[in-house]
């Protein structure tokens, strides 16, 4: 199924029915007086998130939702009929802006979450409601109130706790599946990755946590070069970016630490909150670099980078195709989770 994390729909909800303008009428009962009832509300429509969708690509293709109208009030005191209400379920992570103001309406982050899109409109009063002692025969009424009507704009941000970050044939999906259960596509061509692959690193018995991998980013991304940057927004639920470096490129022209540089832009281009997400350097297919000659490598990197090794900002150099480094790595992204985890409980 092809990935589909963003669609544009538009919403309708239902208009409520009138009011109804009827008098008593039987036998022996001449002035029997009004009894018209109220109009139905109109159906309003909701989205709730689902945790077995994993795409928005149902609304892709259909583009108009509606709810049903309100019945209109009879006599003899009989009210409308309300419109049934629409439900659009939607994948866990789903963001819900109006087009045209861009105003949020609803982030529905957990499986089960729903919020309301669109309002039905309110039934009309029928002239039950405005009899008196000085009007015994009304005739007024309302009429029912339309729904809203709006245009959505839906996108689908990712629950995961560690993002990937790096250039195309970085390595990204390679270590996702060196850590975890998951199995994107890996090849020696850069743009290997389509879409976006969640995967699930279990620790121990008790503790994981989930990675997030999106296509590549390379220089010229925030004008539309490559990819572009319509995947980043799957690293904003993100609480730390890994950001993955190439330290032994095929081609010797390429310069790693001039790309290292590009990705740190277009990141800052995307958005300065993600920019400013904690973020770990990650040197990869260090296994193509004779021993000897590693920490030299690595030490020239860093300088070129200036890069400034902290405990928040931390380097780890691995080898994804064979695993090598990657326990101790996978070790301090929990005690770093977990850490952060603890002072959100205790905000």
């Amino acid at each position: 199924m092809k990935f589909i994390d963003e669609a544009r729909i538009d919403v309708i909800a239902g208009r409520g029915g009138n009011g109804s303008a009827s008098f008593r009428r039987e036998k022996f009962i001449p002035m029997g007086g009004p009894d018209g009832g109220d109009g139905g509300k109109g159906g309003s429509i909701w989205a709730e998130a689902d945790r077995n969708i994993n795409t928005l690509v149902e609304y892709r293709f259909t583009r108009m939702f509606r709810a049903r109208h309100g019945e209109n009030g009879r006599g003899a005191d009989c009210y409308g009929k309300g419109g049934d209400d629409l439900t659009l379920r939607v994948p866990v992570g789903t963001v819900i802006t109006e087009e045209e103001s861009g105003a949020l309406i609803a982030d529905l982050a957990a499986d089960g979450q729903r919020a309301l899109v669109a309002k039905g409109g309110k039934g009309g009063l029928g002239n039950l409601h405005f009899k008196s002692s000085t009007n015994r025969a009304p005739r007024q009424t309302t009429s029912g109130e339309p729904g809203e009507e709006l245009r959505l704009h839906m996108e689908l941000k990712v629950l995961a706790d560690v993002g990937l970050l790096g250039m195309p044939n970085a390595g990204k999906s390679t270590l996702i599946r060196a850590i975890s259960a998951a199995r994107p596509k890996v090849a020696d061509y850069p743009f290997t990755t389509l879409h976006p692959n969640l995967g699930v690193v279990r620790v121990d018995s008790e503790r994981s946590f989930v990675v997030a991998d999106v296509p590549g980013l390379i220089e010229g991304a925030a004008e539309g070069a490559g990819l572009g940057h319509q995947f980043l927004r799957h690293l904003a639920r993100t609480s730390l970016l890994l950001h993955l470096v190439d330290l032994a490129p095929f081609d010797p022209e390429v310069d790693p630490a001039h790309e290292a540089r590009a990705i740190v832009e277009e990141l800052r281009k995307y958005d300065d909150d993600l920019h400013a997400k904690p973020r770990w350097l990650v040197l990869n297919k260090t296994d193509l670099i004779p021993e000897e000659e590693r920490a030299e490598r690595i030490a020239r990197f860093l300088k070129e980078f200036a890069w400034e090794v902290t405990p928040m900002s931390p380097v780890f150099a691995i080898s994804a195709i064979n695993g090598g480094g990657c326990q101790p790595l996978v070790f301090a992204i929990m005690e770093h989770l977990q850490q952060c985890r603890a002072a959100a409980e205790a905000a």
